[in-house]
């Protein structure tokens, strides 16, 4: 080997170790911000869940209600018709959603001005690398809103077409007039027969849950 080429592998071999240096930190790099996506999506799956839950829970826990009023016509009126907010808590399956998706330190509220909820989220597990500087032991955050909307509108029997029942002065056969009849998106329209009160439609036919904008 010549003293010249001696000397240009001489040159060449820090520059070679430099570039595989900058290739292993390049690694690095994108492994940190993959992990962080990755995270970041789990998170947000999570949250996803525990809202969704925390909604679904809230109309299940309504059907009693709805099945003890379903001849109270302005009962009916004000939770298809109008603004109901919705009055049972469902944060305590949000949480367990959460858990099971990789997520804890669950904040939930019932949101104040419709029917749903709000859950903040981290996921359980820390960013494990610490090539970008501040993100070691750092959590990854989301938060989502899930809201129940009726897919039904109450129709009074003045004004679906119902015959307006048994005249009859005796109270026990006035309670037993129908109020009406409910109008879904999703099956046909239910008049409400009080001598079947129990062939109420199932809660997922008569409300929607769905993620929305916080």
């Amino acid at each position: 080997m010549s003293p010249r080429t001696h000397c240009e592998s001489g040159q060449a071999a820090p520059l070679y170790v430099t570039a595989v240096a900058g290739l292993l930190l390049l690694a690095l790099i994108f492994f940190a911000f993959g992990e962080a996506d990755v995270k970041r999506n789990g998170a947000q799956s999570a949250a996803d869940a525990a809202a969704i839950a925390a909604a679904q829970e809230s109309r299940g826990q309504l059907e009693d209600d709805l099945r003890a009023n379903l001849l109270n016509g302005d009962y009916l009126r004000d939770l298809f018709n109008g603004d109901f907010l919705g009055t049972f808590n469902g944060c305590a399956q949000a949480s367990r959603f959460a858990e099971r998706n990789g997520a804890d330190e669950v904040a939930c509220v019932m949101l104040g001005g419709r029917w749903g909820f709000r859950v903040d989220v981290e996921s359980k597990k820390p960013m494990s690398a610490n090539v970008v500087p501040g993100t070691a032991g750092k959590r990854a955050e989301a938060t989502a809103v899930a809201v129940v909307e009726p897919r039904c509108a109450f129709r009074p029997a003045e004004e679906s077409g119902n015959p307006p029942g048994n005249d009859s002065d005796d109270d026990a056969s006035a309670e037993k007039v129908s109020p009406g009849k409910l109008v879904c998106d999703t099956r046909d329209d239910w008049v409400i027969d009080p001598e079947h009160l129990d062939l109420v439609p199932d809660m997922a036919d008569l409300f929607t849950v769905r993620l929305a904008e916080d």
